[in-house]
């Protein structure tokens, strides 16, 4: 009887025959809270090699060696989509972070604006949910987080040719805007905070050529339940869930 699946991300070569450093951390996840010892196997990714089937060739109480064996899954790629978001209470932008990773976005973007409740935001807890989320759900990959930055100095300098879909509250019951849309086209989805973007936001967002404004649905949502609704519609109409 063989028991659970483990999947630990390591920022490392993989490849046939390739030793695999496991740093404390890790080895105190794999040895003393998995009970993992010489000769069980345990499954790596790097974001770049794909999946690996290793086994354990040291397993000490600060560090352990793993071995690669065989591929297990090729390296994935993620639907082009970005997700930018408000930050929010510190659990709920876990929650953001976390399932944005499952859903299958390609970069976390956090975004200040005025209405914007969180003062601070530590990119690398938020790297680390967003590694967590990637071992658990399969990912071969693990989006950037990027650093905290203001909404206006991110639109002042968008990328040529991607659409942004902007989930106006103010659309709630309204429908419609996933239409302009297209498979294959990049695309971002900015979520807004917790209290609405100010009337200056919106107007300049609305007069940005490529903001698209989306409703998702008849009812105004919590911010990260609108970042999961939104995530799923843009995959089921455009994504990898096709």
């Amino acid at each position: 009887m063989t028991g659970p699946k483990i999947r630990v991300f390591v920022d490392q070569p993989l490849g046939p025959g390739q030793a695999v450093a496991l740093d404390e951390a890790r080895a105190n996840y794999l040895f003393a809270v998995m009970r993992l010892g010489a000769g069980d196997a345990v499954h790596l990714f790097n974001g770049q090699d794909g999946e690996w089937r290793a086994e354990v060739a040291e397993a000490g109480r600060r560090r352990g060696i793993a071995v690669c064996a065989d591929q297990t899954a090729p390296q994935g790629v993620p639907s082009d989509l970005w997700l930018l978001f408000s930050p929010v209470k510190k659990d709920r932008t876990n929650f953001i972070v976390e399932k944005a990773v499952e859903l299958g976005a390609a970069r976390l973007m956090p975004v200040s604006t005025r209405h914007m409740n969180s003062e601070r935001l530590r990119t690398d807890k938020q790297q680390a949910h967003a590694v967590e989320a990637a071992e658990q759900c399969g990912a071969t990959w693990v989006p950037v987080v990027e650093d905290l930055q203001p909404l206006d100095r991110l639109l002042a300098g968008w990328p040529e040719g991607r659409r942004l879909y902007w989930a106006d509250e103010a659309r709630a019951g309204a429908g419609g805007g996933w239409e302009a849309g297209s498979p294959g086209e990049p695309s971002a989805i900015l979520i807004g905070p917790e209290g609405g973007f100010s009337d200056d936001e919106r107007a300049r967002l609305a007069a940005r050529p490529f903001v698209t404004p989306v409703s998702l649905g008849p009812r105004i949502l919590r911010a990260e339940t609108a970042a999961l609704a939104a995530l799923t519609l843009w995959q089921a109409r455009f994504g990898d869930w096709r």
